[in-house]
């Protein structure tokens, strides 16, 4: 059995300790080989250095960048504003209909309540103004009256 421990009175394990294990470095994986065309034997070229050692090795052509596409005469982008442009040229032209509309239908009904209003003015007019048999005003027939003391008997 394990002593206890004197502050807290839990008994006292055993500590392990790991040692960390190390991994062999890693293996170098030699640069991807040069494609080339099967049946074909690259040529062996020999240099030889100034201090007199011959070098050997296989001729390396240097790699050939892949052909640039043919750029078309006029960019993309400058079709596609070209398009833009003619799209709204076409709108604005709807536009301007659109709004002429407007404005004629709005000055046709401001017209047509100005002649409502003329022809209902000259009608209230001639309603004042005419003469269908009497003088205007209003006639009152008075008969024999006695007015005394400020009071009216009839």
């Amino acid at each position: 059995m394990y002593p206890e421990h004197p502050t807290t009175s839990r008994p006292v394990t055993a500590v392990e300790v790991h040692q960390p294990t190390t991994f062999p470095p890693a293996a170098v994986t030699p640069a991807p080989l040069a494609a080339m065309q099967p049946g074909t034997v690259p040529s062996v070229a020999s240099i030889v250095l100034p201090d007199g050692r011959v070098v050997t090795g296989y001729a390396i052509e240097p790699a050939r960048p892949e052909p640039v596409a043919a750029k078309p005469p006029v960019s993309r982008a400058a079709v596609n504003v070209a398009l833009g442009g003619i799209g709204f040229a076409a709108v604005c032209g709807g536009l301007l209909v659109l709004t002429t509309f407007i404005a004629a239908l709005t000055a046709l009904i401001t017209q047509l309540i100005t002649l409502a209003a003329v022809i209902f003015g000259g009608w209230i007019a001639v309603q004042i103004f005419s003469s269908n048999g009497h003088q205007g005003g209003t006639t009152v027939n008075i008969r024999k009256a006695v007015i005394k003391r400020n009071h009216f008997h009839s």
